[in-house]
Protein backbone atom coordinates (compact mmCIF):
# COMPACT_ATOMS: atom_id res chain seq x y z
CA UNK A 1 0.00 0.00 0.00
CA UNK A 2 1.37 3.40 -0.92
CA UNK A 3 1.19 6.33 1.49
CA UNK A 4 -1.27 7.96 -0.89
CA UNK A 5 -3.64 4.98 -0.80
CA UNK A 6 -3.78 4.95 3.01
CA UNK A 7 -5.54 8.33 3.01
CA UNK A 8 -8.27 7.43 0.54
CA UNK A 9 -11.79 6.71 1.69
CA UNK A 10 -13.06 3.23 0.90
CA UNK A 11 -15.31 3.11 -2.14
CA UNK A 12 -18.92 3.87 -1.36
CA UNK A 13 -21.42 1.28 -2.52
CA UNK A 14 -23.38 2.06 -5.68
CA UNK A 15 -26.98 0.95 -5.15
CA UNK A 16 -29.47 0.42 -7.96
CA UNK A 17 -32.38 2.75 -7.19
CA UNK A 18 -34.57 2.44 -10.28
CA UNK A 19 -34.46 2.53 -14.06
CA UNK A 20 -34.53 5.56 -16.30
CA UNK A 21 -38.01 4.50 -17.41
CA UNK A 22 -39.34 4.78 -13.82
CA UNK A 23 -39.11 8.59 -13.72
CA UNK A 24 -40.57 11.08 -16.18
CA UNK A 25 -38.71 14.30 -17.00
CA UNK A 26 -39.26 16.94 -14.30
CA UNK A 27 -40.50 14.32 -11.85
CA UNK A 28 -39.23 12.19 -8.98
CA UNK A 29 -39.73 8.91 -7.18
CA UNK A 30 -39.13 7.77 -3.63
CA UNK A 31 -36.37 5.25 -2.99
CA UNK A 32 -35.91 3.54 0.39
CA UNK A 33 -32.67 1.82 1.39
CA UNK A 34 -31.37 0.68 4.81
CA UNK A 35 -34.11 2.50 6.77
CA UNK A 36 -33.40 5.75 4.88
CA UNK A 37 -35.52 7.56 2.33
CA UNK A 38 -34.16 9.21 -0.80
CA UNK A 39 -35.67 11.10 -3.72
CA UNK A 40 -34.50 10.36 -7.27
CA UNK A 41 -35.20 13.10 -9.84
CA UNK A 42 -35.00 13.43 -13.61
CA UNK A 43 -34.33 17.02 -14.62
CA UNK A 44 -35.76 18.72 -17.69
CA UNK A 45 -32.51 17.98 -19.55
CA UNK A 46 -32.75 14.22 -18.81
CA UNK A 47 -30.07 14.25 -16.08
CA UNK A 48 -30.70 12.25 -12.89
CA UNK A 49 -30.15 13.47 -9.32
CA UNK A 50 -30.60 12.16 -5.77
CA UNK A 51 -31.26 13.89 -2.44
CA UNK A 52 -32.45 12.87 0.99
CA UNK A 53 -36.13 12.07 0.64
CA UNK A 54 -37.44 14.05 3.60
CA UNK A 55 -37.89 17.80 3.85
CA UNK A 56 -35.45 19.34 6.33
CA UNK A 57 -38.26 21.41 7.83
CA UNK A 58 -40.63 18.70 9.10
CA UNK A 59 -39.54 15.32 7.69
CA UNK A 60 -42.28 15.19 5.05
CA UNK A 61 -41.69 12.90 2.06
CA UNK A 62 -40.59 14.99 -0.89
CA UNK A 63 -41.85 12.31 -3.28
CA UNK A 64 -45.34 13.79 -2.74
CA UNK A 65 -44.07 17.24 -3.76
CA UNK A 66 -44.12 19.20 -6.99
CA UNK A 67 -41.11 19.35 -9.34
CA UNK A 68 -40.72 22.55 -11.37
CA UNK A 69 -37.57 22.68 -13.48
CA UNK A 70 -34.74 21.93 -11.02
CA UNK A 71 -36.79 22.72 -7.90
CA UNK A 72 -38.69 20.37 -5.60
CA UNK A 73 -41.47 21.93 -3.54
CA UNK A 74 -42.40 20.24 -0.27
CA UNK A 75 -46.08 19.22 -0.21
CA UNK A 76 -46.68 20.36 3.38
CA UNK A 77 -45.47 23.96 3.74
CA UNK A 78 -44.22 24.72 0.21
CA UNK A 79 -40.53 25.00 1.13
CA UNK A 80 -38.37 24.66 -1.97
CA UNK A 81 -34.99 23.12 -2.74
CA UNK A 82 -32.74 23.04 -5.79
CA UNK A 83 -32.39 19.27 -6.09
CA UNK A 84 -29.13 19.56 -8.07
CA UNK A 85 -27.30 21.12 -5.10
CA UNK A 86 -29.71 20.51 -2.19
CA UNK A 87 -29.85 24.26 -1.51
CA UNK A 88 -32.92 25.45 0.44
CA UNK A 89 -34.52 28.12 -1.79
CA UNK A 90 -37.71 29.14 0.06
CA UNK A 91 -38.77 29.07 3.69
CA UNK A 92 -39.80 27.43 5.85
CA UNK A 93 -37.00 25.17 4.58
CA UNK A 94 -33.80 26.63 6.02
CA UNK A 95 -31.39 23.66 5.98
CA UNK A 96 -30.07 22.24 2.72
CA UNK A 97 -30.81 18.69 1.59
CA UNK A 98 -27.96 16.17 1.41
CA UNK A 99 -27.23 15.21 -2.20
CA UNK A 100 -25.75 11.97 -3.52
CA UNK A 101 -23.81 11.03 -6.64
CA UNK A 102 -25.78 9.33 -9.41
CA UNK A 103 -24.55 7.38 -12.41
CA UNK A 104 -26.27 5.47 -15.19
CA UNK A 105 -25.41 1.97 -16.34
CA UNK A 106 -27.55 1.42 -19.38
CA UNK A 107 -31.06 2.12 -18.12
CA UNK A 108 -30.16 1.47 -14.48
CA UNK A 109 -29.96 4.49 -12.14
CA UNK A 110 -27.32 3.92 -9.45
CA UNK A 111 -26.82 6.05 -6.33
CA UNK A 112 -23.63 6.25 -4.26
CA UNK A 113 -24.80 5.85 -0.66
CA UNK A 114 -22.36 6.16 2.24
Amino acid sequence: MTADASHRKPDMPWIEACTTQDIDEEDLIRFDHDARTFAIYQGPDGTFFCTDGLCTHEDVHLSDGLVMGYVIECPKHNGQFDYRTGEAKRSPACRNLQTYNVRLEGERVLVEIP
